[in-house]
């Protein structure tokens, strides 16, 4: 067992995780693991930079204009492995991706189900306008999840129609031919989100002043 005193000298107690036995699955230590992380990470209550900290609306939003979305996985060595992916959403916690029904994304998800995703829907690089500092506006977002490989075929359709909606709205009159052709070999991901998004902005406005927290 070891004590960290944080900087607000709060005293936290950390659990050292037990080695894996043959009675805990990978995904177990890995979930415990997580736990760990998300507890060290509770002693900071804010962003370093909390005046760029944005709300869940927010975040949500970025997810939702982003052109992909990187999912962070864990392989079954424990290594990680991130991917830009197609991502849509139906409500305030719930995603789907497609992909194929074997290979490395399904490998990762039956190791260890826990995901982080992340996205960005502007990046660009400025010069400070009051400093000439080298610098970048950008709109980000970042949220942590569960993710479950979707066997009910109903829930499958919907996924995919959810998917296929955001991405190619304008041809879903082919959306059934293509269910009918391809659902057997199609794998539908869905992944609940287990805490609320975090968004992040920087941005400028006309008269060179950064919009901090609370300003449209």
């Amino acid at each position: 067992m070891q004590k960290y005193n944080s900087p607000t000298s709060k005293k936290v107690t950390f659990v050292t995780a037990a080695k894996p036995t043959t009675s805990r699955t990978f995904c177990q230590v890995c979930f415990s693991i997580y736990i760990a992380i998300q507890n060290y990470l509770s002693i900071f209550e804010t962003m370093r930079r909390a005046d760029r900290e944005m709300d869940a609306a927010f975040a949500l939003e970025v997810f939702d204009k982003a052109p992909y979305i990187t999912v962070s996985f864990t392989r079954p060595d424990g290594t990680p492995y991130g991917v830009p992916l197609s991502l849509a959403r139906i409500d305030e916690k719930t995603f789907y991706f497609h992909c194929a029904t074997t290979g490395k994304k399904i490998e990762c998800i039956k190791a260890c189900p826990i995901v982080a995703l992340s996205a960005v829907t502007r990046c660009t690089p400025t010069i400070g306008p009051k400093d000439g500092s080298f610098t970048l506006q950008y709109k980000s977002a970042m949220a942590v999840g569960r993710a479950e490989i979707v066997m009910e075929q109903q829930e499958k359709i919907e996924g995919l129609r959810a998917i296929c909606q955001r991405f190619l709205p304008h041809n879903m009159n082919a959306f059934d031919m293509a269910i009918a052709r391809s659902l057997s070999r199609t794998a539908v991901v869905k992944i609940t989100l287990s805490e609320s998004p975090t968004g992040k902005r920087k941005e400028y406005d006309r008269q060179g002043e950064e919009m901090k927290w609370g300003r449209c």
